[in-house]
Order: structure tokens, then sequence, then C-alpha cells
């Protein structure tokens, strides 16, 4: 894929970093696409399992679609799954998406995104902390997740089973003091203890989008989130 990239910072990406988001902020970011930088905002990510139900991809979707009507930008990580529903719905409502990549710019997993990354990356904004060349290796994915969950002023968990990359993010979310939903099936689904874990440190219950604009920034102005411990 032979695309133009830039080089930025994280504080030139996203402003002004505080003392906790500038811990585990990568030193410098690779993005490809026409998206202003500092980013717009809000910034919603939604993210969840690869192999997730009918049920769960439409909920992507239509939770993508709302924010997107709203003017949110919407964040994941273009892998299959719930990651595909979110950038696709957010494309087809003419909104806006960032593709939070776990290869460089240059590579793309999984393959049968080519089409979708290489319409973030003309349309849209595409971004790696990996340089090209780098060999892809599954710990990448995981530092993914954390800057997702820094790039995003707010995160939502679609689906995700007990090993799920996701739920790296959700906890770097809670970390960064960032609001952090679940969508309600997923709270109620008896198998799963990771919900109600992060529940205790702050995560809430998806039942509608308006929930979310609720808590975003605007572009005025970043609203503070108390977590509760």
């Amino acid at each position: 894929m032979q695309e133009r990239f830039s080089t930025v910072t994280s504080e030139r990406l996203l402003g002004p970093l505080n003392d906790v988001e500038r811990k585990f902020a990568p030193p410098r970011l690779f993005v490809s696409g026409p998206m202003e930088i500092p980013l717009p905002r809000p910034r919603v990510a939604i993210v969840g399992s690869r192999k997730a139900s009918s049920r769960g991809l439409d909920a992507a979707k239509d939770i993508a679609r709302a924010l997107s009507k709203n003017g949110v930008v919407i964040v994941s990580g273009l892998a299959e799954g719930i990651d595909t529903a979110a950038h696709t719905s957010a494309i087809e409502e003419k909104g806006r998406t960032i593709a939070v990549l776990g290869t460089p710019l240059d590579r793309v997993y999984p393959k049968k995104n080519t089409r979708l990354q290489k319409e973030i990356m003309t349309n849209h904004l595409a971004v790696s902390q990996f340089p090209v060349g780098h060999p892809i290796q599954r710990a990448d994915f995981v530092l993914r997740n954390r800057t997702m969950a820094l790039i995003s002023n707010a995160s939502i968990i679609v689906e995700a089973g007990e090993t799920s990359g996701s739920l790296h993010q959700g906890w770097e979310a809670l970390r960064l003091g960032r609001p952090l939903f679940f969508w309600k099936p997923t709270v109620s689904e008896s198998s799963l203890s990771w919900p109600k874990k992060m529940m205790r440190y702050g995560a809430l219950e998806l039942t509608d989008p308006e929930q979310v604009m609720d808590v975003l920034p605007s572009h005025k102005g970043i609203i503070k989130i108390a977590v509760q411990v």
C-alpha cells in the first residue's frame, strides 16, 4: 500500500496531555489521511469481538450511526467484527472515522480490510505507533488498544470475551479517567466476569447512545468525568 505518511507527536495529534495521559502515550505516531490535526472532537471508540454475534454487529452499526449523526468522530481498530461494523457505519452515515492500527501504515490486518483501510487513509485518518518495516507482533495490538483509549474521549465495548483485547482498552480508559460504556446485553451475560469488575471502577451500562453524548466534551472544552472507585 503506497501512501504518504506523516509523523506527529501525541501532543501534536491530541493537544496538551496531563501527567496520567503522558505516562503511556507513544512518543511519535504515524498518520495518513486528510483529517485535521489536532484531531477534531468529540471522539468515541467503538470496539469489541472479532467474532461478534449478528446482534452485536447490528448494535455496533446502530451506535456508530447515531453518534455520527451527532458529529462524533468514530474511532476503532480496523479488526474484523465490531471494529469493521463501526468504521463502515460511520462512513455510510457520511460521518468521520479514525482507524488506530496494530500494524505499520503500509500493512493491512486483516487482509480483507484492505479496501476499508484505503478508504480511511484517503478520506478519514489512519494512525499507527509502529514505523514502516516494524514486524507485526501480537503484543502490538494490545499497545494499539492502549493508544486508542488515549485518542478517544470515551470508549464503548459492544461485545467481548474474557480474553478479548478490547479489555485492555477498557482498563486503560478507566486509568485515564475517560468514560467507559458496555452494551447492555454484554453486562447481562452471566458467563462474563469483566463487566462487573470494570463497573466497580466506574464503567457504565449503555442502553442508548444519548448516554454517551451526555458525557462527551464539546469542541470548546473537555468535561471532566470522575471515576468512582
